[in-house]
């Protein structure tokens, strides 16, 4: 013990005297030197204006961002600062410092190696930065004191070095989200005390199988590997790690069967193992009864679902869609508590649903389409009154809608078409208020259609049952309706005016009825009218010359019904990809716009119709009705009709020799193709190989050739693209080829282009999609030649197809307004990122627009949609405005909003939407997926 020297001891009072003058010196000193060193700190990053509050005049231990220990700074909390420039030396001047926050920043250059001399640091957190470079191969130079570490969300790249297990103290480790194309070490394993480790969204590192070793972080409760192209299969040592509570090992390439302990760890309570290879069965025994959410989707799995999962009482997410699962759905399912979302949809299970589902729980998502499942919907589905959404199409179920969700004001979608359902729709439901979609498509149901529906239902598809009676007058009230599908029915009556005063209206579809009368001569508001289908009617009368005024209409069929009279000329102004005007009583002359091959088909079966040439097979209008005119004599008719013949003759076989060689060339050559179909087709290989010549090239970019290829005589076309011409086929350009064909051939969407089919062969191989007459919008905007690019965004559930279409959607505002391709950012930047950089660095908009059409009067449009795009293209689908909200805004500075009113309203949407760039750009990075329905339309 150290000894108080003896003539202290004699004065007493003299020591007191001196601790009270002498502690008070060294605590102002330590406040007045922490001080200088953050007002110093401030300086050198420019003086954010976040820290306008750091002064000389005031203690660091009153600032916000800064905690104290004992009159020491001991905390540093700096997150979400707009701090631009790297971190200086003289931050670790603060000795006593434990704790350093700086997420959410901008700080650029390599990892901070300066941080080596914070020897007492505990917990650093880097994380959504720019940092770039390789994590230092001596990084465990760190504080040896170190337990926390995120460096999540930058752009390292390279290796996570083997020195990451040298840091023995660290027990969250967090690498998510960076460009490492290397591997990441099995020495983390070295690290006992690690309880949280998380690398996920690293889709760059070398595909690696997840290490044995990892078998001995028995510590470990937090594992998040999300999309790190992992390999091989889950290792047995994970039975060792019995403290996990959330495993995430979703979106990567692992194979085999999924381990009966995973389901034996007691604190489990998150498992995402979805999109990913795995096979077999699901383990039966289910003794992880802390179970929350269970994530299995989109694997390979067989079997039936476990009966243990009926005693997951806390079990709220159960997602189970698109393996091979069989049998029937558990019955204790039903009366799981606290179930809130089942998604099973796309797999082969039968049986009955189970009758206690919904009544149990606050069931917000029900989703089992693509199923064989019989009998009836369960009858409570919405006994909690909490349901978004019923997803059970292509099934063979039957009975009536249940009553109660006629009762259900919080139905936002029911999906129950082709099905054997039966009965009249409830009332409630055609009204439900927060509806959007409506589909019943290919039942028995019958009744009449109600006055009024849902006020922002969007889509409504009856088609192929037995409604009947009159369209109501009370349509023009189902004013957000966007698509109204109505096809093959018993429908009688005239078309109401009211009707035609939808002004969302997108499709109308009532072919296959019993509608007579005329069509409505005056068209009230039919502006984004693209399709129209009155076919198989009985409509009579004068086609209304008011159709051709339709400036979105591009199909019009109008055939097999009784319009009499000659075809308007107005109707010639559209720009149509499909007219069908056949099997009707029309006369005259056809509008010279359609006297062409397009239009072969069109006019069939209207014996009084006319043409002004003979292209298509109809009379020629300008027969020669008078007796005096010349005519040839028999001999000269005769010679000139041998000549003819002669000529014709040596034309045929010299076409007939060079097509027999080239058949047999091909024949030659079509037995090493293969084709695959995603529709029906009405080509062949043959036909599309041949044509794959220079005249019919209109693209090529990096990995290929496109081309325009004529299928049939009425003009269609598709456009066939080479993805590669080699031999040594790349690893890249493979992987390129089998995901694009996965995703679009397996597509259904009205703004996404049909993948037809795809052919392929050892050395080529060639995707068969519809061509689109009106070519690229960026040879529109860039006047150019097609080239291949583009953003690519990946999501998990198909709601998300909307947010990329939206993503998608935002790059093209911000070409429009700033005359740049999607690829111009630089340094390997979008369009999208290079935009938001220019926001986020405070720089004026009126800089990114584009000189050739920046004009004064513009401006104010140009800003606000340079403004939309940005917030169109927000990292996180989540934060992105749906595409109604898009147009809504847009309306607002559309010339035809002269009315004021509604100016008015559309500024409403407007202004909390551009709102949000009052905001800093979210990128923060969560590992739990957004919830929304798997069938979502």
């Amino acid at each position: 013990m150290t000894r108080i020297p003896l003539p202290l001891l004699k004065f007493p009072s003299l020591l007191l005297t001196a601790s009270l003058f002498v502690l008070p010196f060294f605590v102002n000193s330590q406040i007045s030197d922490d001080r200088s060193i953050l007002l110093e700190l401030k300086k050198q990053w420019d003086n954010p204006p976040d820290i306008d509050n750091w002064n000389d005049t005031s203690s660091p231990c009153d600032w916000p961002e800064i905690n104290c220990t004992g009159k020491a700074v001991t905390v540093l909390l700096l997150s979400n600062k707009n701090i631009v420039n790297p971190i200086p030396s003289i931050l670790c001047n603060l000795k006593n410092l434990t704790h350093i926050d700086l997420s959410y920043n901008y700080i650029p250059n390599t990892f901070p190696t300066v941080l080596y001399n914070c020897t007492s640091l505990q917990y650093l957190d880097l994380s959504q930065n720019y940092f770039v470079g390789e994590i230092p191969g001596d990084i465990d130079r760190l504080s040896t004191h170190l337990k926390f570490l995120n460096l999540g969300a930058n752009n390292f790249s390279g290796d996570v070095p083997a020195a990451i297990g040298r840091m023995p103290e660290l027990q969250t480790l967090q690498l998510y989200q960076n460009e490492f194309n290397g591997t990441f070490s099995e020495n983390i394993a070295n690290l006992s005390n690690l309880e949280v480790l998380t690398l996920a969204y690293n889709e760059l590192f070398v595909p690696s199988p997840i290490p044995e070793k990892f078998g001995n972080l028995r510590n470990l409760k937090y594992l998040w590997m999300t999309s790190a192209n992992l390999i091989g299969g889950i290792p047995e040592s994970f039975a060792n790690l019995e403290n996990l509570e959330h495993l995430d090992l979703a979106m990567n390439f692992l194979t085999g069967s999924i381990p009966d302990s995973i389901f034996q760890f007691k604190n489990l309570e998150f498992l995402y193992l979805f999109h990913n290879n795995f096979s077999g069965g699901i383990p039966r025994l289910v003794n992880s009864t802390n179970l929350v959410e269970i994530d299995l989707a989109m694997n390979n799995l067989t079997g039936p679902i476990p009966e243990g999962f009926g005693n997951l009482l806390n079990l709220t997410f159960l997602s189970l869609f698109s393996n091979q699962l069989t049998g029937e759905i558990p019955v204790k399912i039903g009366q799981i508590p606290s179930l809130k979302y089942f998604k099973i949809w796309k797999n082969q299970l039968n049986g009955t649903l189970p009758p206690e589902l919904g009544h149990n729980s606050p069931l917000l998502a029900f989703e089992a389409s693509d199923n064989a499942f019989t009998g009836q919907l369960p009858q409570n589905l919405c006994s909690k009154g909490a349901l978004l959404g019923v997803v059970v199409f292509n099934n063979f179920l039957s009975g009536e809608i249940p009553k109660s969700l006629g009762n259900c004001s919080s139905l936002t979608t029911v999906q129950l078409h082709n099905n054997s359902f039966s009965g009249a729709v409830p009332e409630g439901l055609w009204t439900a208020t927060n509806l959007t979609s409506l589909l019943l498509s290919g039942n028995s149901f019958s009744g009449e259609l109600p006055s009024r529906l849902a006020w922002n239902l969007t889509r409504l598809q009856i088609d192929g049952n037995k409604f009947l009676g009159e369209i109501p007058t009370g349509v023009s009230t189902w004013s957000n309706l966007i698509v109204f599908q109505a096809s093959n029915n018993q429908f009688s009556g005239r078309i109401p005016e009211e009707l035609t005063s939808l002004s969302q209206i997108n499709s109308i579809l009532l072919d296959g009825n019993q509608l007579s009368g005329e069509i409505p001569g005056n068209i009230i508001e039919w502006n984004f009218l693209n399709t129209l289908n009155l076919s198989r009617n009985r409509i009579s009368g004068k086609i209304p010359a008011s159709l051709g005024n339709l400036p979105s209409l591009n199909y019009l069929d109008l055939s097999q019904n009784h319009f009499l009279g000659q075809i308007p000329a107005q109707l010639g102004h559209l720009r149509l990809n499909a007219l069908n005007l056949s099997s009707n009583q029309l006369s005259g002359k056809i509008p010279n716009e359609f006297d062409n091959l397009a239009y072969e088909y069109s006019f069939l079966n209207n014996s009084d119709l006319c043409a002004d040439t003979l292209i298509l097979d109809l009379p020629s209008c300008s027969r020669i009705t008078s007796g005096n005119s010349e005519k040839l004599s028999t001999i000269n008719l005769a010679a000139i009709i041998a000549a003819v013949a002669i000529f014709l003759v040596a034309i045929l076989l010299a076409f007939l020799l060079v097509r027999d060689y080239r058949k047999k060339k091909l024949t030659r050559d079509l037995s090493a193709w293969k084709l695959t179909s995603f529709y029906k087709l009405d080509f062949t290989e043959e036909s599309i190989l041949s044509s794959l010549v220079d005249t019919n090239l209109i693209g090529s970019g990096g990995s290929g050739k496109v081309y325009r290829v004529p299928i049939n005589h009425m003009g269609s076309a598709v456009a066939v693209k080479r993805i590669w011409n080699s031999k040594n086929l790349d690893q890249k350009l493979e992987k390129e080829f089998l995901a694009e064909v996965e995703i679009l051939g397996t597509i259904r969407h009205a703004n996404i282009v049909k993948l037809l089919c795809c052919i392929s062969s050892e050395n080529s191989k060639l995707l068969v999609y519809e061509y689109m007459e009106n070519q690229s919008l960026d040879k529109w905007l860039h006047r150019r030649k097609t080239k291949e690019a583009g953003n690519n965004e990946y999501a998990y559930t198909t709601k998300a197809n909307e947010m990329i279409d939206v993503y998608s959607f935002g790059v093209v505002l911000l070409e429009l307004v700033t005359g740049q391709e999607p690829n111009c950012g630089g340094n390997d930047k979008s369009l999208a990122e290079w935009a938001w950089k220019h926001y986020a660095d405070g720089n004026m908009i009126e800089d990114a627009l584009d000189e050739e059409i920046k004009e004064p009067s513009n401006m104010e449009v140009m800003t606000r949609v340079f403004k939309l795009g940005l917030i169109c293209t927000g990292t996180l689908p989540s934060t992105r405005p749906t595409m109604k909200e898009v147009v809504q805004v847009l309306r607002q500075y559309s010339p035809s909003q002269s009315n004021g009113e509604s100016r008015k309203g559309n500024e409403k949407v407007a202004a909390p939407l551009l709102g949000i760039l009052n905001h800093k750009r979210s990128r923060r990075v969560s590992s739990e997926d957004e919830e929304s329905f798997g069938c979502g339309v």
